[in-house]
């Protein structure tokens, strides 16, 4: 490694310094099927950090489904959509992905943060803007840097500035509003119903990441515009596939017109490989699931408001969440890391979120949910949590809510 990039290397001390204090929360290898419970250092722990908010990731016929796709295709596509890897099935679930969301077309890429990637920077031209929420995910942001559009950002959630910045931008320049539909760490909801108001009076379009609400929101789970029944004026929904849908991938999901175009010109889709036969046979099998069994969203939203309700009445400071993904904040980066480290001790997975991904006084614990899990797992976890505030002296007060 030569000298200036070696430096640079060699510098960087910030996972060592966690890692010497032994509360390193990274990386931790599970030895087992990720589920409500899973087995770590072959103790089993309680999981409250996963993405799977339907629980669907170890179910039978998802398994089974990803068996037969092997077996009739192989374990890989070798090579792009664009070229030589385009399946069957893989227009299958196009075709099933858009009369799920209620647009007219879908294609899909190899992951989600590769959508987000692709689309993002082929959309948009040096005189036209891109405005994104402070909190859009990093995949957005990432689109951003490759996109030759202008980037403005927009306080979060907050439509007063949101209006601010569209009533300064030129009228004739092609406007995207890109947020997610629910944030994925601090779990509120996209203000969606005020976004299209202003969209309509500025004249831009709108692009929702439906990555944490598939699964969770809208009929059947269909996201935030069915939600919040816009989906009309949302002009492209983008979703992926490791979270309620169990398994690796992502979509855009819009008009015939426009997903044409970015099959053309988003280049993370023409230039990588395509996904795995199983991956695509799986996420049929959990759409198959999800239409089929609406009763998994319902119970996932009784342990979300149960979990809620437990938390608030311990007084813990869980923020503005309307979702299965609930903030614990603590506030303070070094307790973070030892609250987190004292849970998984106890049997408790969740997950540290500090600074840089947010202000170290913003940081905090992200404790989500799945459907599978039972009342008596998350009173466990609240219980535990509990008493790991009250280990670092940073006991809730009681209220009541």
């Amino acid at each position: 490694m030569r000298k200036k990039l070696g430096d640079r290397i060699a510098a960087f001390k910030d996972a060592n310094a966690i890692k010497e204090k032994g509360l390193y929360p990274y990386f931790r290898s599970i030895e087992s099927a990720q589920d409500t419970e899973v087995i770590i250092e072959g103790k089993k722990v309680l999981m409250f950090g996963s993405n799977s908010y339907l629980g669907l990731t170890n179910h039978p016929k998802i398994k089974e489904a990803a068996k037969l796709a092997v077996d009739k295709y192989g374990t890989g596509c070798a090579g792009s959509r664009f070229l030589n890897g385009t399946l069957d099935i893989h227009l299958e679930l196009e075709r099933r992905l858009a009369a799920y969301v209620g647009k007219e077309a879908a294609v899909l890429f190899s992951t989600g943060f590769q959508v987000n990637l692709g689309v993002i920077s082929c959309l948009l031209e040096r005189n036209d803007y891109l405005i994104l929420d402070e909190y859009d995910h990093a995949s957005i942001i990432d689109g951003s840097r490759l996109s030759f559009s202008r980037t403005i950002k927009y306080a979060h959630n907050d439509m007063e500035d949101l209006r601010k910045k569209l009533s300064r931008l030129p009228e004739d320049s092609a406007k995207l509003i890109v947020a997610d539909g629910i944030f994925s760490m601090e779990g509120d909801i996209v203000k969606l119903p005020e976004i299209v108001q202003l969209a309509d009076e500025f004249g831009a379009n709108i692009m929702m990441d439906d990555a944490h609400s598939l699964g969770v929101i809208g009929f059947n789970g269909s996201g935030v515009a069915s939600h919040f029944n816009l989906t009309n004026d949302v002009d492209l929904i983008m979703g992926t596939f490791s979270k309620s849908f169990a398994s690796l991938g992502g979509f855009i999901a819009g008009t015939e017109e426009t997903i044409e175009y970015i099959k053309h010109r988003a280049r993370s889709l023409m230039f990588s490989a395509s996904m795995t036969p199983s991956a695509v046979a799986s996420v049929i099998a959990a759409l198959d699931i999800i239409e089929s069994e609406p009763e998994r969203i319902d119970k996932l939203w009784d342990n979300t408001n149960y979990a809620k309700k437990l938390l608030l009445n311990a007084g813990f400071d869980i923020g503005h969440t309307d979702s299965p993904i609930i903030p614990v904040y603590i506030r303070d980066n070094d307790k973070t890391f030892l609250i987190t480290n004292i849970l998984h001790r106890n049997g408790i997975f969740v997950n540290p979120v500090v600074s840089p991904a947010v202000p170290s006084d913003s940081s905090l614990i992200r404790f989500s949910l799945m459907a599978t899990h039972t009342f008596a797992q998350i009173e466990e976890a609240v219980d535990k949590l509990y008493a790991a505030f009250k280990e670092v002296q940073l006991t809730p007060v009681k209220v009541s809510i």
